[in-house]
């Protein structure tokens, strides 16, 4: 977890400088701005609950080598891609060991999720352009998220029209990475389609949808996943637009899934997931909500900056969104930390 947050750390300060910001940091920060936050962060946090989950020693492999990849990158040393390759790879011999314990349609997806990240550390190595890699990178995260979010689907009996759907937008998903190889512009485009069906599933069937009409930490996270999945469909449409290899409309579509999506997901799992992995109570509190706000409405104003120009909002939209991860770990921190009323 002390890695995971130097990631983190390393991503966010990376990110404020890419924007235009002045930070006293090394420039490897902003060089490794994307690995460090999903294959540096976002890998060693999903592989240490994985290992937590299957209880095996050598499912560890995975957090510790893309945690010591985050060091490495930071030192601008190549061993750091081939660290997070490994964890990824390993990542991938835990996802198959969950699939051969429990073989069912979420934990074969969160599997492909697995192997997503692989391809994408893979075409890295090879020396594919980051814009290429990033796709992949995509892939592992929707698809390990829509899997466990497909767990949940069982307390609301989905019927087989609904799970056609599912396994269609899913296929269409890993279609759009495979026609990359050839044709990145089409294959972004049916990347973006597939993010949009997935974003209508889950809004129609995920359990969010009931538990929205909740109260106290229930409603928060229902509250958080469907913001995530609005960003989602977000990132589809801009996605279908046709993003590009950089500028605005670029950042815009990686920044509504990655930061929308993902850290919406995160904030909202958070209470559940860090008392799992780390054996310390999150109690919820209203002011939870203060950083899922910040999160959003800082994002609006980065999209808006990057769809109309308009390089203050942009640049301050970026800065907020830094903010508001901050401020969810402060306040994560103080409800773990705080003694616990009567």
């Amino acid at each position: 977890m002390a890695l995971a947050m130097l990631a983190l750390l390393s991503a966010l300060a990376g990110g404020v400088v890419r924007l235009g910001w002045s930070l006293p940091v090394a420039s490897s920060l902003a060089v490794f701005h994307g690995p460090l936050m999903v294959a540096g962060f976002l890998g060693t946090v999903i592989g240490l609950e994985r290992a937590v989950a299957l209880g095996r020693w050598w499912v560890y492999g995975a957090p510790i080598a893309s945690g010591l990849g985050v060091a490495a990158l930071i030192g601008n040393m190549p061993a750091g891609a081939w660290l997070m390759a490994f964890a990824s790879a390993t990542t991938v011999v835990a996802g198959a060991e969950v699939v051969r314990r429990q073989p069912t349609t979420f934990t074969v997806v969160m599997g492909l999720g697995a192997l997503s990240w692989l391809g994408g550390q893979i075409a890295w190595l090879a020396g594919q352009p980051i814009h290429r890699v990033v796709l992949w990178w995509v892939g592992f995260l929707v698809l390990t998220i829509v899997g466990e979010r497909l767990e949940l689907t069982r307390f609301v009996r989905l019927g087989r029209a609904a799970r056609a759907t599912f396994v269609v937008a899913v296929a269409a998903l890993l279609c759009g990475l495979a026609v990359t190889f050839v044709q990145p512009n089409t294959g972004g485009v049916v990347i973006g389609v597939a993010l949009i069906s997935l974003a209508l599933w889950l809004a129609a069937f995920d359990i969010a949808r009931r538990t929205a009409r909740g109260s106290g930490l229930t409603r928060f996270i229902a509250v958080a996943l469907l913001a995530g999945y609005a960003w989602l469909a977000v990132a589809g449409v801009l996605a279908v637009r046709g993003a590009g290899v950089a500028g605005p409309l670029y950042d815009a579509t990686v920044h509504a899934l990655f930061v929308g999506f993902v850290f919406s997901m995160i904030f909202g799992h958070a209470p559940i997931i860090f008392p799992a992995v780390v054996a310390v109570p999150v109690r919820y509190r209203p002011a939870f909500y203060a950083h899922l706000a910040l999160l959003h409405a800082s994002l609006v104003l980065r999209v808006v900056g990057d769809l109309t120009w308009w390089l203050p909002g942009r640049r301050w939209g970026g800065m907020l969104n830094a903010v508001a991860i901050m401020v969810f770990f402060a306040n994560t921190a103080y409800s773990a930390l705080r003694p616990p009323t009567r």
